[in-house]
């Protein structure tokens, strides 16, 4: 049998104080760390904007999964974004300033994934089914819709950058 370490984080067992029914989001959350964290071994900054066949850099990527997180955990607490998400999400696949390197961009989804993590351990597993509204035309949705499409969207975009990574480092 392998060691716990080398299993995929579902596959590891039950995190502590996460509720049952949001264990799988959390699970695709701390596995999509891993997984960006394992892009950083040797990623050239100054490949950071490049955009392989005019699509979305990998900067672009790594700003993107922060912001979305962000955004969509937001709405799931039933508030609108302030303005410093609105800005952010504007300077998307924007050289930024503090945004310089694939380390700083990982550093910056990792913390937004343990604030992830700290919400999904205070959301009330009663509130999954209530409704939510996303945008500025509040389309609806549920607190578990907007849980379940953060991590399937955050899943997605780190697919889609493990090969722009891999296309531009050639």
């Amino acid at each position: 049998m392998k060691p716990a370490s080398t299993l995929e984080v579902w596959l590891r067992g039950t995190l502590p104080d996460v509720p049952a029914l949001l264990q799988p989001v959390a699970h695709a959350l701390l596995q999509a760390r891993e997984e960006v964290e394992q892009m950083s071994t040797d990623f050239a900054n100054e490949k950071l904007w490049e955009r392989p066949f005019e699509m979305a850099s990998v900067g672009f990527h790594l700003q993107h999964l922060t912001g979305v997180l962000d955004r969509l955990f937001t709405y799931a607490k039933g508030e609108m974004l302030n303005p410093s998400q609105l800005e952010w999400l504007a300077n998307e696949g924007k050289p930024t300033l503090g945004q310089e390197s694939f380390q700083q961009l990982f550093l910056l989804f990792s913390q937004q994934i343990d604030k992830a993590i700290a919400q999904l351990i205070a959301t009330d597993e009663a509130t999954l089914l209530e409704q939510r509204g996303v945008g500025r035309a509040q389309i609806p949705s549920t607190v578990l819709g907007l849980l379940f499409h953060a991590a399937e969207h955050t899943q997605r975009h780190v697919g889609q950058l493990l090969v722009t990574v891999t296309v531009v480092k050639g």
